[in-house]
């Protein structure tokens, strides 16, 4: 069969990774692509937002089945648009989406089904919200309604920084309109994780847990990014809590679904904090997270793509995954100056991967005079593996150290809050 795959980054060249394994697959397409996918699939040339051209070009080439990556079409409805031509899309109808494109709508949806999550208020105007501030405590929570690539979140540690963030975003409108509207929640302490799941429309399969490392320096500091780096599965996230998961935030969330009559079909994107064992939903997303797709999708023995037609037929009831023993650990390579200013077009240096405990995924890349240089802030995803948590960073962080490019900047602690957490569980 023909496959489409959506999107531009990391996560897009893992999901394309593993869709080339499917013995379904007998073309490949994915646009725009970067440097990765040269030699692994056929590249349209067109772009996420091009939502009519991405349609006529899967009429044209009869494509059986579209997997999308980011988030931006599918608040735009692009689900919609094939599935009332009768195509095979993988990812939620616009109406599903706004559990990302909306925050004030996924925490309303939170409240109203009983899903744990902070405590919060929202607001659309400065003023009132500089007034809820002076009426709680700090840390503050602040985010942007909209969606602004995983980066419209600021924790602001003082009043101070809180009313500063405001300013930002209502005056500068650092993340534009998206932060015309804004949530404030309560600062939660605890571990963070992440559990992705695919959902039919009434049955949900959980896969793997992750843990994604947000904060742009190491130690947790420094603004957010759209992520430095992950490993999975998450030592926070024992069988126990997962189970709870399931119980208190997967399966309401679709029973809300249904009950308003949203046929969701695509991947859920819980992010949580684990609070004494408890899982509180920080966020939800409606596609694969990036970079934790990066560390979960190559752990999976599971043929996706079979996987993905049952999500979208409506057929996960009983379905059972396999998946490699051990971890991953994802190092995020980043431009100098990210997530702030960083420049494009540098020369990027990399060996040729020939290992089954090292794979390179391309993201912020593109080909120029047939080599591969710079074209965004995250750039490239090295993911080890190993039998153990460490020897999977190990093999990170070894593979890490032969690949430079101009200001190339990373993470040195990605995997060691789960190093610490399997040593206290021990």
């Amino acid at each position: 069969m023909k496959v489409l795959v959506i999107g531009s980054g990391g996560r897009e060249h893992a999901i394309a990774c593993s869709l080339s394994k499917s013995s379904l697959v007998d073309r490949l397409f994915w646009t725009p692509g970067n440097a990765g996918t040269v030699g692994l699939a056929d590249n349209p040339g067109l772009a996420v937002d091009d939502l009519e051209g991405l349609l006529n070009f899967a009429k044209r080439e009869k494509v059986e089945l579209t997997v999308v990556g980011p988030e931006g079409p599918l608040a735009g409805g692009i689900a919609d648009l094939f599935f009332d031509q009768g195509l095979r899309i993988f990812g939620p109808v616009s109406a599903g989406a706004r559990i990302e494109g909306s925050k004030i709508f996924a925490k309303r949806l939170m409240e109203k089904s009983g899903i744990p999550t902070s405590d919060f208020a929202e607001f659309h105007d400065m003023s009132s919200a500089r007034n809820y501030i002076k009426s709680i405590d700090p840390p503050y929570v602040i985010k942007a309604d909209g969606l602004a690539a995983g980066k419209g979140v600021i924790i602001a540690h003082t009043a101070d920084e809180a009313k500063k963030a405001l300013s930002s975003m209502f005056e500068k409108k650092i993340f534009g309109d998206s932060g015309t509207k804004i949530v404030v929640e309560d600062f939660l302490e605890g571990e963070e994780a992440t559990v992705l799941a695919l959902c039919d429309g009434k049955n949900v399969l959980p896969l793997i847990s992750s843990q994604d490392h947000k904060p742009v320096f190491d130690g947790d500091k420094g603004p957010n990014t759209g992520g430095m780096g992950a490993i999975a599965p998450a030592p926070a996230v024992s069988r126990t809590v997962m189970d709870r998961v399931m119980d208190r935030v997967l399966v309401p969330l679709v029973n809300e679904f249904n009950a308003g009559g949203i046929d969701y079909k695509g991947v859920i994107y819980a992010g949580l904090m684990i609070c004494e064992g408890n899982p509180f939903v920080v966020e939800f997303n409606c596609r694969f997270g990036d970079p934790e797709a990066e560390a979960v999708l190559p752990l999976l023995e599971s043929d996706l793509c079979e996987v993905i037609l049952q999500t979208v037929n409506g057929e996960l009831k009983n379905r059972v995954l396999k998946w490699r023993d051990g971890y991953s650990c994802d190092v995020v390579l980043v431009s100098g100056g990210y997530p702030g200013k960083y420049e494009k077009g540098k020369k990027i240096n990399i060996p040729e991967t020939q290992h089954d405990d090292i794979v390179v995924f391309h993201s912020g890349t593109k080909m120029k005079d047939n080599v591969p240089v710079t074209n965004g802030g995250r750039v490239l995803n090295i993911v080890g593996f190993g039998k153990t948590l460490t020897g999977a960073v190990e093999r990170a962080y070894r593979h890490v150290k032969s690949i430079n490019f101009e200001n190339m900047f990373y993470r040195k602690d990605i995997g060691q809050r789960g190093l610490r957490t399997q040593k206290k569980s021990t």
